[in-house]
C-alpha cells in the first residue's frame, strides 16, 4: 500500500511535487481519454461526426462541473478532518460524499436523458450534425453516473494524500475506453453514439476500482462501508456549505462556454470541428493548472486543519510559481504546433484554419489562466469558496456572456468568439491579485483558531 501525502510534515515543495505529479498523470490520461472520443471519431467518421461530438462536450462539462465542485467541497472537509486527526469527522464526510454523488447521478442521468435534444436545440446546434449530437448526448448521460462517482471517489483519496491510485485506476480506464472506441467505431464502424458508450463503460471500469480501494481504506485513518453511506444531516449541511459555491461556480462556467458554443455553432460547422479539436488540445495545456490547483486546496486545507499556518503560506507560494510557469511554457508550445496538433483531429484545410486561429488568439493567456485557478484552489482550502465563486462568476460567466452579446450583435467575426476566454482570464486574475494582497485570508482564520 503506497503510503498517502501528509502535508503538514516534511517538505512543503516536496510533497506538493510528489502530490501533484501522479495527478498531472493521471489527469493527463483523463484528458487522452477525454480526447481518444474525437480523434477516433474524427479520422474515421470525419468532420461532422466530429463537430457533433464537440457541439455537445460545454454541456457535459457544466452537467459533471457542478457535482466536481461538490466533490472538491467535500474535499476540503474531509482534508480539514484527516489533517486535525478527526477520525469520526473524516469517516461522515467519506459517506456523505458517496451517498451526495449516487443520487445526483441517478437524477442527472433521467434529466439528462429526457431533455437532451431540447437543450442542443437551444444552443443553436446546426441542422447537419444534430442526430449526432443527440445520440453521443443522449448515450454519454445514461452513465453520468460513472463520471460522477469516479470524480467523488478520486476527491477523497486526494484529500487524504493519496493522488498515486486515482492515477493507476485513470491509466487502465483511458486504455479500455481507447481499445473500445477503435473496436466499436473503427473496426465495427458503429456511430458516435458508440464513442460514448466506449467512455461510460471504461469510467465503469474506473469507479469499481476506485470503490474497491476505499472498501479496503487505509488502515488507522478511514475505511468505506457500504452500510454507511448515507446522508448524515450536520456533514451535509458542511459538504454544501463548503461545495456550493465551487459547484455553482463550476455550473455558471459551463453555462458561459455553453454561451460560447452556442455563437461558435452560428458559424459553419467546420468552425465548431475546428474549435472542438483546439479545446482537446487545450485541455492538456492546462493539465499543471488543474493538478497545481488541486494540490494546493488539499495543502492549505490539511495545514490550516493542523493551524500550521506558514507552511499554508509557503505552500501556496510554491505552487502558484510552478503552475504559471508551466502553463506559459505550453502555451508556447501550443502556439508553435498548432497546425500539427489540430490536424491531428481533421486534416480538412477549413477546421484547421479555424482551430489554429483559436490557438493563437489563446495560447500565450494561459498563464493568466493558471493564477486564476490557482488561487482560486488556495482560497478553497482556506474555507473561503465563496471569493472565487464570485470572482469567477463575474468575470467568466457575465462579463463573458456581456462581451459575446454586444459585440457579436456589431461584429459577427468568430475571433470576437475566441478572444473572449483571454480577455476574462486577465480580469479575473487582476481580482485575484487584488484580493490576496487585500485579504489577510491566512491570519484571518488564525484569529479565529
Amino acid at each position: 500500500m503506497s503510503k498517502a501525502i501528509d502535508f503538514t510534515q516534511g517538505s512543503i515543495q516536496k510533497n506538493l511535487i510528489a502530490f501533484a505529479f501522479p495527478l498531472f498523470l493521471g489527469n493527463l490520461f483523463q484528458q487522452l481519454y477525454n480526447t481518444a472520443d474525437s480523434l477516433i471519431v474524427g479520422n474515421f467518421l470525419g468532420s461532422q461526426a466530429l463537430a457533433a461530438v464537440s457541439s455537445s462536450s460545454p454541456l457535459i462539462n457544466m452537467m459533471v462541473g457542478f457535482f466536481n465542485g461538490m466533490a472538491i467541497g467535500a474535499g476540503v472537509i474531509i482534508s480539514r478532518a484527516f489533517g486535525a486527526r478527526d477520525s469520526e469527522a473524516l469517516d461522515k464526510a467519506i459517506h456523505t460524499d458517496l451517498a451526495f454523488s449516487l443520487a445526483a447521478g441517478a437524477g442527472m442521468t433521467v434529466l439528462g436523458s429526457i431533455f437532451t435534444p431540447l437543450i442542443l436545440e437551444w444552443m443553436q446546434t446546426p441542422a447537419d450534425i444534430m442526430p449526432n449530437s443527440v445520440s453521443y448526448f443522449r448515450v454519454y448521460c445514461l452513465g453520468i453516473i460513472f463520471s460522477l462517482m469516479y470524480n467523488t471517489c478520486m476527491g477523497i483519496m486526494n484529500a487524504v494524500g493519496d493522488s498515486r491510485h486515482p492515477l493507476y485506476y485513470l491509466i487502465v480506464s483511458s486504455l479500455v475506453n481507447i481499445v473500445l472506441d477503435l473496436f466499436f467505431v473503427g473496426v465495427l464502424g458503429y456511430g458516435v453514439g458508440s464513442a460514448a458508450l466506449a467512455t461510460i463503460i471504461s469510467q465503469a471500469v474506473s469507479v469499481i476500482l476506485s470503490l474497491k480501494r476505499l472498501f479496503r481504506g487505509q488502515e488507522g485513518v478511514y475505511k468505506v462501508s457500504i452500510a454507511r453511506i448515507r446522508f448524515h444531516k450536520g456533514m451535509l449541511r458542511q459538504i454544501l456549505r463548503f461545495g456550493l459555491p465551487s459547484g455553482v461556480q463550476n455550473s455558471v462556467i459551463g453555462f458561459a462556454n455553453i454561451v460560447v458554443q452556442t455563437n461558435i455553432n452560428s458559424f459553419a460547422s467546420a468552425a465548431v470541428a475546428g474549435s472542438g479539436a483546439y479545446s482537446k488540445i487545450e485541455g492538456f495545456a492546462f493539465l499543471p493548472v488543474t493538478c497545481f490547483s488541486l494540490a494546493l486546496t488539499t495543502c492549505i486545507g490539511q495545514n490550516l486543519g493542523a493551524k500550521k499556518y506558514d507552511r499554508a503560506k509557503k505552500g501556496a507560494l510554491f505552487g502558484l510559481l510552478c503552475s504559471v510557469i508551466m502553463a506559459e511554457l505550453i502555451g508556447l508550445a501550443v502556439f508553435i504546433l498548432a497546425p500539427q496538433l489540430v490536424a491531428a483531429f481533421n486534416s480538412d484545410a477549413e477546421v484547421v484554419a479555424y482551430g489554429v486561429r483559436q490557438a493563437h488568439m489563446e495560447a500565450f493567456f494561459y498563464c493568466f489562466l493558471a493564477l486564476s485557478h490557482c488561487m482560486a484552489g488556495i482560497l478553497r482550502g482556506a474555507g473561503k469558496a465563496s471569493i472565487p465563486m464570485l470572482i469567477m462568476f463575474g468575470s467568466w460567466c457575465v462579463l463573458r456572456v456581456s462581451y459575446l452579446t454586444v459585440v457579436l450583435s456589431f461584429f459577427h467575426d468568430i475571433r470576437i468568439v475566441y478572444s473572449a476566454y483571454p480577455l476574462t482570464w486577465t480580469i479575473s486574475s487582476i481580482a485575484f491579485i487584488i484580493y490576496m494582497a487585500k485579504a489577510d485570508w491566512i491570519h484571518g482564520l488564525e484569529k479565529k483558531a
